[in-house]
């Protein structure tokens, strides 16, 4: 009995791998907990916090499950694309729409505060990682297409959720912020199209890169620390604009938008445990 006893806590350790992605990630879920509960310089504290696990979170991530030639790809390609995207968006209006950064997110470079890059990062390693997740049971001449699709669909949909929050507290602002999405009227649709390029664009690239020189499967850790980070800023961020922020219509949003998702996971489990 105790030798069976000792097997099954075995049996529900994490890997040793697995343990660091999973401290980041309950340290970010606690400190996003805490941004509708503070204000001010507090919540802008808690805003680089959140965006500086996120992207750290990625990196590691990437680096332990697809090795560190992945993760040094993915924090190159990522911040040069998301520089590239904002700096021209500032520029020139496209794709995006019109909009300027506050002084709050402090320093820049081409007029793109440092700390954008670092969400950008923050969004697409867990938004590609649920794509690869949602693609597997893809005939393989899709299952790359499908992946990016996928992948650019979350990245854009977690924006739905984070702009009007990031909106509300200052952090930049539109000049044509109507018409938007219905029950959000401080970010226009314009965003929401820029984002899905940019999306597809980085996501193309960002697939390319992992299947060129990430380890083999059976080196891989588990995906359950980037889920988490991604489950909770949008499904945790609904609530939290329901309950605490004040704006319901992004949360709305946020939860709608997550119902496919969690039920094509739901069917895939399902299909998985009747193969088994």
């Amino acid at each position: 009995m105790t030798t069976a006893l000792a097997a099954r806590t075995r049996a529900w350790r994490p890997a040793p791998g697995n343990v660091l992605p999973l401290l980041i990630a309950v340290a970010l879920v606690l400190t996003a907990i805490a941004y509708p509960l503070s204000s001010g310089a507090a919540r802008d504290t808690v805003s680089w916090t959140i965006v500086v696990l996120g992207s750290l979170l990625s990196v590691v991530h990437a680096g332990l499950s697809r090795g560190v030639r992945t993760a040094a790809g993915v924090l190159a390609l990522v911040t040069a694309t998301a520089i590239a995207f904002e700096s021209i968006g500032l520029a020139t209006g496209f794709p995006y729409g019109t909009y300027r950064y506050s002084d709050a997110l402090g320093p820049t470079l081409l007029g793109v505060p440092f700390l954008v890059p670092l969400a950008w990062l923050m969004m697409a390693w867990p938004s590609w990682v649920l794509a690869d997740r949602l693609a597997r049971p893809v005939r393989t001449a899709l299952r790359r297409p499908g992946r990016v699709v996928w992948a650019a669909a979350i990245f854009a949909a977690w924006d739905v959720v984070l702009d009007p929050q990031m909106v509300q507290a200052g952090y930049w602002t539109w000049t044509y912020p109507q018409p938007g999405l219905p029950g959000i009227d401080t970010v226009p649709l314009t965003n929401l199209g820029g984002w899905l390029l940019a999306g597809l664009v980085l996501m193309a690239l960002l697939d390319l890169l992992v299947t060129r020189t990430a380890i083999p499967d059976d080196a891989r850790i588990s995906d359950a620390a980037p889920l988490l980070v991604l489950g909770w800023m949008t499904l945790g961020g609904a609530l939290a604009h329901a309950g605490w922020l004040g704006l319901p219509g992004s949360a709305a949003w946020g939860a709608a938008l997550a119902v496919p998702v969690l039920v094509v996971l739901v069917l895939q489990h399902r299909a998985a445990a009747g193969r088994r």
